[in-house]
């Protein structure tokens, strides 16, 4: 049996958009499926190209999301893993096996070359995308004179309660995939080729998507079971993600043009108070109505935003402490983000209450004009802050895309 017979590939391969369909909500249910969610759940994401896969990717159903440490002082080792990642990331994407014998035709005497997880199991959109942390561009590889002026430790935001066990890291995996287990599978093939040069730091386990990237997305709703990211950047619009998501080869540094920052925020949702809150005031806190998702003062989900339209009694239908008045490029100067985010439930919090939340993730050009003042606002005037508690905090410069003969990060340490 050849390595390319043992796992078995479907769907378009030359296709740039994958159609996101219901993926599996767990790695042990009956994965059986037909119609256009077998379709779905079988696509080929390309791996190469000017960006990286898994920003504008049509956000999948599941996320795998690792920090890494580097280990080694060594240059050239990091190096070579980085090539080792990118070759086996080529794979899993393509829907192979990692390694040239794969889980079970190698050596009897020696660990195989792939961990087996995914055996049988499609492509399912999976798309990896690596970043680099700030503390990777110290004096260990001769970085520092290469680290962009944007890629620096996020600030403290008020409110904060930070866990330096889920925060930071030299490196990120980002595994997305329409299927949990090819998900975790990804990461855990890269980690285990990691070993002697880099560590997990932490990771994050995410469900339902809480965003669409694409205007062929339906929009998600979240934990506190309203309309998620309505107003999100799309893939379909190429002029706003030149504006706010993509690094352009003027602004820092050269390396890095085409690439992106990607900020990753583990909030804590308190549903319980959640739960115990009137409908009423659930809306006032979003500025949305929780059915259709209709902004206040509007009629359906994609009405334009009105922050100045007022209500009956004559106070302002979205009112100023409203989620998605402080979170609107109206009041952060036209300033916008690309959100990527995911669900988590996490068990218990070991005081009777879900451990429960969004994994927040977002790429923009340059956090220190998008992200950080957004989150200023947020933490300091919005009355969501109340029910929600940021927990982990970290930040990536990602790489530019890869071409078919180069490695992630060839533009660094090439």
């Amino acid at each position: 049996m050849t390595e390319f017979s043992r796992r078995r590939m479907f769907g378009i391969a030359g296709t740039g958009v994958a159609i996101v369909g219901a993926g599996a909500a767990g790695a042990g249910i009956d994965r059986a499926m037909s119609g256009q969610s077998a379709h779905a759940a079988t696509d080929i994401v390309p791996f190469h190209g000017a960006n990286q896969a898994g920003i504008v990717t049509p956000a999948q159903e599941h996320l795998h999301f690792a920090s890494l440490n580097v280990t080694t002082t060594d240059r050239a080792k990091l190096v070579s893993l980085l090539k080792e990642w990118t070759d086996a990331a080529r794979r899993m994407t393509g829907g192979h096996e990692v390694g040239t014998t794969g889980a079970v035709s190698g050596s009897l005497a020696a660990p195989p070359d792939d961990t087996g997880e995914a055996l049988e199991l499609p492509a399912s959109s999976l798309t990896l995308t690596v970043g680099f942390g700030p503390s990777l561009f110290d004096d260990r590889f001769g970085l520092a004179g290469k680290r962009p002026a944007a890629l620096a430790e996020l600030p403290s935001f008020p409110k904060d309660n930070l866990d330096p066990a889920r925060s930071g890291g030299d490196l990120c995996i980002q595994a997305c995939a329409n299927d949990p287990q090819v998900a975790v599978h990804a990461v855990r093939n890269l980690v285990r080729l990691g070993f002697g040069t880099t560590e997990v730091r932490w990771s994050q386990l995410g469900f339902g998507r809480s965003s669409s990237t694409s205007v062929s997305q339906t929009t998600p709703r979240n934990l506190f079971g309203f309309k998620d990211g309505t107003n999100n950047l799309k893939a379909e619009d190429p002029a706003a993600l030149n504006d706010q998501v993509w690094v352009a080869p003027e602004d820092d540094q050269a390396w890095l043009a085409g690439g992106s920052y990607l900020v990753a925020r583990r909030i804590r949702m308190h549903i319980e108070t959640w739960d115990r809150t009137s409908l009423d005031e659930q809306q006032k806190v979003i500025g949305r109505t929780k059915g259709s998702g209709a902004p206040l003062g509007q009629s359906a989900e994609f009405d334009q935003v009105d922050l100045h339209v007022h209500g009956e009694g004559g106070e302002l239908a979205i009112a100023d402490d409203a989620h998605i008045r402080l979170a609107s490029a109206e009041s952060l100067n036209g300033a916008k983000i690309l959100r990527r985010g995911y669900n988590f439930v996490d068990g218990s919090d070991g005081l009777g209450h879900l451990e429960a939340g969004l994994f927040f993730i977002c790429f923009n050009r340059d956090p220190r004009k998008q992200y950080i003042p957004m989150q200023r606002a947020l933490s300091a005037h919005d009355a969501m802050m109340e029910y929600v508690e940021h927990t982990g905090s970290a930040l990536f410069a990602v790489p530019p895309g890869v071409s078919e003969t180069g490695y992630w990060g060839d533009s660094l340490f090439g």
